[in-house]
């Protein structure tokens, strides 16, 4: 992974980010208005040998004492029993846990702080800590109530009613949240990324195929509605894409060039129906005689798509009830030659399968410079590896974020089991950012735009 796939991922899910980004801030708001402020007040106390004359082993010896004592004053300061002498009625357990005291390195001092919500109240028991123990050290120390004590405990400095609260900080808070949010929406999204095996580039389409991809064809929200490209005359991302894709073809097997090409997916849903009709549409409009075979005999949608009579056709011819000169239509100004699929037959694979297919596909070579035949989705059943089998090129197409590699590494193996030649693949439905080069220079965005406005069809 790369910086640039990270940009690619956070270019493509903003406002996800976005969203983290303003949610993180309205929590963070929120926690820092609804935390009540604290105040800190500190005191600092002194651990030293009582004065006496001696040598200067002993004062030595007494200043060790003190160093030795430092510590274990740290922890006696938090205890209950301190923290009881200045809670003044008041619940200890509280008090004890906004209580803190440690020992300054390398020093004889002790900083202790207290904890409040009330700034004066945490400076009044600050110095009542202060006040009260050196008295308990006193006690603990002194051997005999007579005796002098061993060790002596001052405090230096007394505390300040505090004037800033210590927290909630509003700054620190936005920025951790800001922080958190950008950690765990960005790591979620990699993660998501690296377990999602679907395809969404031509770059993992060709790696999974093992064969090159031809074209990637780019979504358009008026696709669905109006799927043809005749229907935008021609100009808009995705005609241009079905031109790239016709040129991609004419460079394919110059000396065996594919004069029937099967036109299948993976799944249902992955638009391999409305690439047949588009891609034969463009052929015919280069001057290429095509006729477009409808070979889905289970769900057939080229008739749906070109507005045409679709009860008889391919199947009444392979059961010979009708000739197959009757049943070829002619569609638009391209005069693209159409043969439906005509009735559904209770045995698909059985008919697409047949002596009579074969007879009626050299028919058709013989006839036309490019038949395409629209067949079923590959891996639900086994017509379109009939139909693979049989013809002499088979385009495979990939839904972009929806068909996976795994998909994709199935349907090829289907394909080499039968040593059907797969001339490539073709990348469906990719977001129109990834195609816009098409039309630079030339107005087609400003054509198609005014173009969608204009929904008067185009007659068939």
């Amino acid at each position: 992974m790369d910086l640039l796939y990270y940009v690619r991922l956070a270019r493509r899910n903003w406002l996800l980010i976005l969203f983290s980004m303003l949610l993180a801030v309205a929590a963070a708001s929120a926690v820092t208005a609804n935390t009540p402020p604290k105040y800190v007040a500190t005191i600092t106390m002194l651990v030293s040998a009582p004065d006496k004359e001696g040598s200067l082993s002993t004062a030595y010896q007494a200043g060790m004492l003190s160093q030795q004592r430092v510590q274990s004053y740290a922890k006696l300061l938090t205890s209950r029993r301190m923290i009881s002498h200045i809670a003044g009625g008041g619940d200890v357990r509280d008090l004890e846990e906004n209580v803190t005291a440690e020992s300054i390195p390398s020093t004889v001092l002790i900083r202790a702080t207290v904890t409040d919500t009330d700034p004066a109240r945490a400076a009044r028991l600050a110095n009542a800590l202060g006040a009260e123990f050196p008295k308990l050290i006193d006690e603990i120390e002194r051997p005999t109530p007579n005796s002098r004590a061993t060790i002596k405990v001052t405090m230096v400095d007394r505390a300040d009613v505090p004037v800033e609260p210590v927290s909630p900080r509003p700054a620190v808070n936005l920025a951790l949240a800001l922080l958190v949010a950008l950690f765990v929406t960005v790591g979620s999204l990699i993660l998501r990324d690296r377990l999602d095996t679907t395809i969404k580039s031509d770059e993992a389409l060709q790696q999974a195929s093992k064969s090159s991809t031809l074209g990637t064809i780019c979504y358009e929200r008026d696709a669905r509605r109006l799927p043809l490209i005749i229907r935008t005359r021609g100009r808009s991302y995705r005609a241009e894409a079905f031109r790239s894709l016709r040129t991609n073809l004419q460079f394919i097997g110059v000396d065996r060039h594919p004069k029937s090409l099967v036109v299948t997916s993976c799944l249902p849903g992955e638009g391999k129906s409305s690439t047949a009709t588009n891609l034969a549409i463009t052929l015919a409009q280069a001057g290429w005689r095509v006729i477009l075979v409808d070979g889905d005999l289970r769900r057939p949608r080229i008739p749906q798509y070109l507005g045409i009579e679709g009860t008889t056709g391919l199947t009444d011819v392979l059961i010979e009830r009708a000739r197959l000169q009757d049943v070829i239509q002619t569609w638009g100004e391209a005069e693209l030659a159409v043969l439906p699929s005509g009735q559904i037959p209770p045995n698909p694979s059985e008919l697409l399968g047949s002596r009579g297919m074969r007879t009626l596909l050299t028919q058709l070579t013989e006839t036309y410079d490019m038949v395409i035949v629209d067949a079923p989705p590959l891996l639900p059943i086994t017509d379109a590896a009939t139909l693979a089998a049989i013809c002499d090129g088979t385009l495979l197409i990939a839904r972009y974020g929806k068909t996976r590699r795994e998909q994709v590494a199935r349907a090829m193996e289907m394909l080499s089991a039968i040593n059907a030649r797969v001339v490539g693949t073709v990348l469906n439905f990719a977001p129109a950012t990834s195609s816009q080069h098409y039309g630079y220079g030339y107005g087609y965005e400003s054509e198609v735009k005014g173009k969608r406005k204009d929904k008067t069809p185009v007659n068939a």
